[in-house]
């Protein structure tokens, strides 16, 4: 028979992995905690009317990217590929922004349908913020901090902040007006997509990954030539706070993000150690979607980090996660002494004990094999003799101590004293 595969691009993280991911998670939330931002818990499975209106119709996203299917009930439904939507789409719903400034985060998997490489799987995984009713400048600056300050904790290096602004809507009507004049100048030294996006999107066409595109772009017009003073102004603050924080930038006048309801301010937290998927970090402000997905018009921010990504440099780093270790092992032999043993774990656990069972039944010699490569300090020992007495043995792994004899009520009445104490 046919042994079974995970799809492609859709990986499996074994036990091995997981404490890695567990270290980042935590950190991360260790630092919305600290900046007062709460979780959100949105599904997986959204309307595509969400993404086609919130993302845009005409992005690569969109067109090329999604997991997208009819239901049984005949309705077209996808995947979320990104988060922003998804938690946009919850704020309406359940009235939130209605009770004021709302501020969230998020982590979970997301999915497109791409070339899978690495850093960058058809399932992959996000943790994002998002600032729901902030207009101020200084928000921007915040939401920018708190993403540096997190991949600073994580002992994460030779990091760089490429910012840029995008300008209002009127600004970037422009700027798309002289922009597609320039390209339409020079479409036959474009690639095949951004020819296409001349047409479409051409503010994508500044997106483009393919090197003569890119070293084409280097003489095209810029957006910030095209900034009302409003908008210069509020890109100023933005730069002046950054400064004032001590956090470093570049300015990029190229970076315009893959979506289309980005705004104003726009930035990447990228690192040389990850060849051409270089960002780690990336968002920016979104004034216009809340209000394009059926709300109220609300000012937003948001950004999201890339997990695998931040995987692939932290272990570039050889961080040593050792798992936490047992308290106690449970060796036991013997069907009574088995159910013995089985409610001695739970008792242990319910005092928050961290117990392991052998329920494998084998010989004392095998379960004490496995009892030492468990990361575990002690031993308990119940076979059929403990259980006639009514007694446990317990063994020290760590040192080669003889072993200790106590009654399982004196053993538990022990343990939790050490705890009170």
């Amino acid at each position: 028979m046919k042994r079974l595969q995970s799809l492609r691009g859709l990986v499996d993280l074994l036990p091995e992995q997981t404490s890695l991911w567990q270290f980042i998670e935590s950190i991360a939330r260790t630092h919305f905690r600290r900046a007062g931002v709460n979780e959100i818990r949105t599904p997986l499975l959204e309307p595509t009317e969400l993404f086609a209106r919130g993302i845009g119709e005409n992005t690569d996203v969109v067109n090329k990217e999604m997991y997208s299917f009819t239901d049984r009930g005949d309705r077209s439904c996808t995947l979320r590929p990104e988060g922003t939507a998804s938690v946009v789409r919850s704020a309406l719903q359940h009235n939130l922004l209605n009770q004021g400034s709302q501020r969230f985060w998020y982590s979970g998997p997301m999915f497109r349908y791409e070339r899978p490489q690495a850093g960058r799987q058809r399932q992959f995984h996000q943790i994002g913020l998002e600032f729901h009713g902030y207009s101020d400048p200084l928000s921007d600056v915040e939401a920018i901090a708190i993403a540096w300050d997190l991949l600073i904790d994580l002992g994460i290096g030779r990091l760089s902040l490429e910012l840029n602004t995008l300008g209002n809507a009127t600004d970037r009507i422009l700027y798309r007006k002289k922009l597609s004049t320039w390209l339409l100048d020079h479409v036959n030294q474009l690639d095949e997509d951004s020819r296409q996006r001349v047409h479409t999107n051409p503010l994508r066409v500044l997106d483009s990954k393919v090197p003569s595109t890119k070293t084409l772009l280097v003489e095209a017009p810029i957006l910030t030539d095209e900034l009302s003073e409003e908008s210069y102004e509020r890109f100023s603050l933005v730069r002046e706070g950054l400064a004032n924080l001590g956090i470093p930038f570049i300015i990029n006048p190229r970076l315009v993000r893959g979506l289309d309801y980005y705004n104003h301010t726009a930035f990447e937290i990228v690192s040389d150690q990850l060849g051409s998927q270089s960002t780690v970090c990336g968002g920016g402000r979104y004034d216009g979607l809340i209000e394009q997905l059926g709300g109220s018009d609300t000012p937003a921010i948001g950004w999201a980090l890339g997990v695998e990504r931040l995987v692939l440099l932290l272990n570039q780093k050889s961080i040593d996660l050792k798992p936490s270790s047992l308290d106690f092992y449970i060796v036991n032999q013997g069907r009574i002494a088995q159910s013995v043993a089985l409610t001695l774990a739970q008792q242990l656990r319910q005092l928050g004990i961290k117990v392991e069972l052998d329920n494998s039944g084998a010989a004392f010699s095998k379960q004490f094999k496995r009892a030492h490569k468990s990361n575990c300090l002690k031993a308990i020992i119940i076979g059929d003799n403990e259980v006639n007495q009514k007694q446990l043995r317990l063994k020290d792994l760590q040192t080669d101590l003889p072993e200790e004899c106590y009654s399982i009520e004196a053993f538990l009445s022990q343990v939790t004293k050490s705890l009170d104490s």
